[in-house]
């Protein structure tokens, strides 16, 4: 049976995860993305199934009560939660899924033993140029992008906890490396480039 694996890319706000989340999505064969609930407000241009399901708080307290989420996390006072039924569907179909969660969520996950996956953490070149970038997207005031950086300094910390590390500089650089962590696995996996199984075992027959 073809299962695919669970990778799970954490960094602070405003590094780039979703636009190299797109690229490899783009690039890659067998790829799945684990959309999270959560209830915040959507932001202009997102879309309630695509980027996130936007669920309000009694619903989202409701399917963490029925243990719905694989993870759970607060962050800036929104909830977020992955899904566990919809991850379990996705890699017994055999795709690769990919989680954006920030590192809180990501050592629910490592410490509760449920799933094997790989740990990859996405870092800004240095916290000077993450402060750039936030300010340049003009999404928030200023006491948030306060709070923002003094998030990421704590979420740096965890740095070490993680398998793999990826500066992103360069957005096109940043995915390629992403891409070649995925790319591995399948290698060791036993699995083509597209994530489908070998077929050594006939070869070996």
């Amino acid at each position: 049976m073809n299962v695919g694996k669970l990778f799970i890319l954490s960094a602070p706000s405003g590094t780039g995860k979703s636009t190299i989340l797109k690229k490899v999505m783009n690039d890659l064969e067998g790829v799945a993305f684990s959309i999270s609930h959560t209830t915040r407000e959507p932001r202009k241009g997102e879309k309630d199934g695509v980027d996130y399901h936007f669920i309000d708080r009694s619903v989202f307290m409701s399917m963490k009560e029925k243990g719905d989420f694989l993870e759970d996390a607060n962050v800036h006072g929104n909830l977020y939660g992955t899904s566990r039924r919809g991850v379990e569907e996705q890699r017994a179909a055999g795709l690769d899924v990919i989680l954006d969660i920030d590192v809180q969520g990501a050592g629910i996950i490592r410490e509760s033993g449920e799933s094997e996956a790989l740990y990859i953490f996405l870092a800004p070149p240095s916290l000077e140029e993450l402060e750039r970038r936030l300010r340049g997207r003009g999404l928030d005031d200023d006491e948030t992008i306060i709070t923002r950086l003094k998030n990421a300094r704590r979420e740096m910390q965890a740095i070490n906890e993680f398998e793999y590390v990826i500066i992103n500089e360069k957005i096109d650089e940043a995915a390629r490396m992403f891409e070649a962590v995925i790319l591995a696995q399948r290698s060791r996996d036993r699995r083509h480039i597209t994530g489908s199984p070998l077929p050594y075992t006939t070869w070996c027959s």
